[in-house]
């Protein structure tokens, strides 16, 4: 095992390094940077952007690293390191390029030294890795949030499972299981509006209605996660995302809406927070 190796998580509009301990499977927070990305500039920006950044989360380094690991959103080809994303508003411009060759020549590394894996994937593998999943062999985990993230892992690599358009109710599980679901929501059965799902958290005490619609919520969970379950087989569940932060208002009617498919099994829900990608990134090295 390499003993310290760089994770990098690359987002739409920023990019996070920091230098991972892989023997303790821990951060070395003194290392970290996180910068802003545009997106929507040229190759030669963004590549010396992304560079910039891994560089300088090195130089804080007080351990040589070697090899660097990175949560890449998708599309992408993962084997190859070529950019396949195009029409998301969000590095068009890498289109067919190799951006893992031209990251390693302006870091001055060999393109072999440098592993990607989908974002997605990287936060079930950085929770299996060293976060709340540790010492499982199998798990399914889920990003609940602005959008839906799905993962499944086994054989020591997570993947994305790319469940976030499954058809489900009247459109996709994306729908259901998003923010803008509570927001829509309450908006159906208050008649009134709100910014995110937290203001709802905050109204709770005075309006029922806001754990009416967490339960029914659980319920929209459970019906998605059967077919998941009985297809992966995993021994744990793992949510992430800002509304896992909730999971008191809707983990019962989870929990019950499971058992009544005969679908039980250990839910935990994250702990590493936006550093389980960077060490599911650098897990990729192990």
């Amino acid at each position: 095992m390499n003993s310290f190796v760089l994770g990098v998580d690359i987002g739409g509009s920023h990019i996070t390094a920091a230098t991972v301990d892989m023997e303790s499977r821990t951060l070395l927070p003194q290392t970290q940077v996180r910068e802003p990305i545009h997106g929507d500039g040229s190759v030669e920006e963004i590549m010396t952007a992304w560079a910039g950044a891994m560089e300088a989360a090195m130089a804080k380094s007080s351990e040589p690293v070697s090899r660097i690991g990175i949560a890449m959103p998708g599309p992408f080809d993962y084997v190859n390191g070529i950019a396949l994303m195009q029409g998301q508003g969000k590095y068009d411009a890498l289109y067919g390029v190799d951006v893992i060759a031209l990251v390693a020549e302006k870091l001055g590394f060999d393109k072999s030294a440098i592993r990607t894996l989908n974002d997605a994937a990287c936060f079930l593998q950085g929770e299996v890795f060293g976060g709340a999943a540790k010492g499982f062999n199998r798990a399914i985990g889920m990003t609940l949030g602005t959008g839906l993230g799905t993962a499944r892992y086994k054989d020591g690599l997570a993947e994305d499972a790319d469940l976030w358009k499954t058809p489900f109710g009247e459109s996709i599980a994306e729908e259901y299981l998003s923010s803008r679901w509570f927001v829509k929501r309450y908006t159906e059965l208050t008649g009134k509006q709100v910014p995110h799902v937290k203001t709802m958290v905050d109204r709770m005490p005075q309006e029922p209605v806001v754990g009416e619609i967490f339960r029914e919520f659980g319920e929209n969970l459970a019906t998605f996660l059967v077919p998941f379950i009985r297809e992966a087989t995993p021994e744990v569940l793992v949510l992430g995302g800002n509304i896992s932060k909730a999971y008191t208002l809707f983990g019962p009617a989870l929990q019950l809406g499971l058992a009544q498919q005969n679908c039980l099994i250990p839910i935990k829900t994250a702990i590493l927070g936006e550093e389980a990608a960077l060490l599911g990134a650098a897990s990729l090295w192990v």
